[in-house]
């Protein structure tokens, strides 16, 4: 079970000061903070390096801290999900995901183009409807354990979810894309 592995790597990080057993950790999770901050940043491939890489900085700092009262993923998450929002906050533009694409090399394919216009999409949401979608449906995480990440109440999270639901499948239906 992956939560027993990754207790017994913490308590070889705390005990121990493993620095073995805290790159396994980074190892199995970096490729999945990684694409959760890449949705959140227009796909910035350097800013969501540097923010996967101060989210664990922060779990070396603090790995003392975590009690195992949930997952160490959702824990993980968690301090993602703090590091995104105070990024947001210094940007000061809570809306990251804009219809300039101009970085983007852009060959238009059958796949492609559904994966801009899904990036679009997900660019018409407010900032708590796209976490709360993406770590549903793309990190298929439940309802609690996004209550736990984010702080939001189950009910929050629940509206941000449905909210979400409606406005990408009237944004994709307006693109041509049937259920």
């Amino acid at each position: 079970m992956e939560s027993n592995e990754d207790i017994l790597l913490v308590s070889k990080i705390v005990l121990f000061g493993s620095h073995k057993a805290f790159r396994l950790l980074v190892d199995k999770y970096q490729s999945k903070i990684r694409r959760f901050f890449l949705l959140h940043t227009d796909y910035n491939s350097e800013l969501s390096d540097d923010l996967a890489q101060d989210t664990f900085i922060r779990c070396w700092e603090k790995i003392a801290t975590f009690r195992g009262l949930s997952s160490f993923s959702t824990w993980l998450y968690t301090i993602a999900y703090h590091i995104l929002s105070d990024h947001f906050r210094k940007q000061k533009d809570y809306s990251l995901l804009q219809d300039d694409y101009s970085g983007d090399i852009y060959e238009p394919t059958n796949n492609q183009e559904c994966k801009y216009d899904i990036r679009k999409a997900l660019g018409e949401l407010s900032n708590d409807e796209r976490i709360c979608i993406t770590l549903f449906y793309l990190d298929d995480m439940t309802i609690l354990r996004i209550t736990k990440i984010t702080g939001m109440p189950s009910g929050t999270v629940k509206s941000h979810l449905s909210r979400g639901r409606i406005k990408l499948r009237a944004f994709l239906k307006e693109y041509g894309y049937e259920k």
